[in-house]
């Protein structure tokens, strides 16, 4: 039932509860057991394995930390419903991050337009107010599910043709990217509370909590772009590695 790990000599054997967390996520992954299925019971893995409910129990413990199974108490311990990950430092296109996931990605536009910067914008962007500029709504799914509202102001003398572009066919980032080859960025993260209308598009409920970010990104000296990104924050999770 348990396969032992490459790199694990044969005189360290996994722990009790890690051979419990191992057979429950390869049934997880294998899709015996689908999100939002409830698992057996404390008592039924216990008479199943033969360890305590205090080893079991850790295991549980454990996998609902990493986000793969969701308790409730006196309901019972069911499959978490997977979280998308998007690059906390790394900036990278929503579609491809969806794509790595074996996913599919489509996009909704909602507003493409020129228009005059607001105070607002105009600090973002670092353009005086009133200067002419790009805005653009759009809605990402993935696999038809809503997960992230991209709200974008662009520098408009930097990237001419960008209201030229079908962004149901690419994104904002990959072809800025292209255009405006990244050369720095500046993520700001905050729990936000979204409002009436976002809640519709992102099919959440008004008091479910979203996940903000602010992204400006810079192309040689010049800020190329601001862009607000809202996220469910039940459907995902912002994951960053860095070295020292």
């Amino acid at each position: 039932m348990f396969t032992r790990s490459p790199n694990q000599p044969p005189s360290a054997p996994a722990p009790f509860y890690e051979k419990v967390k191992q057979a429950i996520s390869e049934k997880i992954a294998a899709g015996v057991w689908k999100p939002h299925d409830r698992i057996p019971s404390e008592a039924e893995l216990v008479a199943q394995f033969g360890f305590s409910r205090m080893t079991v129990n850790r295991a549980l413990r454990e996998l609902t930390d990493e986000g793969m199974l969701v308790r409730l108490q006196g309901v019972g311990t069911f499959v978490a419903e997977p979280k998308g990950e998007s690059a906390l430092f790394a900036i990278r296109s929503i579609a491809d991050e969806i794509a790595a996931r074996n996913h599919q990605h489509h996009c909704e536009v909602l507003i493409l337009e020129e228009t005059q910067a607001s105070a607002e914008q105009a600090l973002a962007l670092n353009v005086n107010e009133g200067t002419r500029i790009f805005h653009s709504v759009m809605v990402h799914f993935e696999n038809d599910l809503p997960v992230q509202i991209e709200d974008r102001c662009v520098n408009a003398a930097r990237v001419p043709d960008y209201l030229e572009q079908d962004y149901t066919q690419t994104t904002p980032h990959a072809w800025l990217s292209q255009v405006a080859p990244l050369t720095e960025g500046e993520h700001i993260v905050e729990a936000v509370r979204a409002t009436l209308q976002e809640c519709e598009l992102l099919r959440i409920k008004e008091h479910d909590p979203c996940l903000l970010i602010r992204r400006r990104t810079w192309s040689g000296s010049q800020i190329v772009s601001h862009a607000r990104l809202l996220f469910p924050g039940d459907r995902y999770r912002l994951q960053g590695h860095f070295t020292s």
